[in-house]
């Protein structure tokens, strides 16, 4: 059963810049399709960009291109999430999902993590 936990939130000051990590436990990593998402207080789950299982492919949400960029190591079973320039806007709880298809809405991903909190203060 994949499992999946991320790392790597925190309190950081607007402008800085955070890398999350997701490390995956179960079957074989290197065959998911991994997406990030986030979810701010009384806010749905919105999707940031996800990377494929082949020749790490990459697609983001149109509002998140330019800050966020997502990358994988097979070898280490993780998935990563650089976020730059932050403001408080980013502050929200982030989750890594995977999956089999590389989408941008919950209904494209079977498996998710507990989620790690980033909070940007201004």
């Amino acid at each position: 059963q994949v499992q999946l936990s991320e790392s790597g939130g925190g309190l950081v000051q607007a402008g800085g810049s955070l890398r999350l990590s997701c490390v995956q436990s179960g079957p074989i990593f290197s065959g998911n399709v991994m997406g990030w998402f986030r979810q701010a207080p009384g806010k749905e789950r919105e999707g940031i960009g996800c990377i494929s299982n082949i020749r790490d492919i990459t697609n983001y949400a149109e509002s998140m291109k330019g800050r966020f960029t997502i990358s994988r190591d097979n070898a280490k079973n993780t998935v990563y999430l650089q976020v730059d320039s932050l403001n408080p806007d980013d502050t929200a709880e982030y989750y890594c999902a995977a999956g089999l298809f590389c989408g941008l809405t919950i209904k494209d991903y079977d498996h998710w993590g507990q989620g790690t909190q980033v909070t940007v203060s201004s």
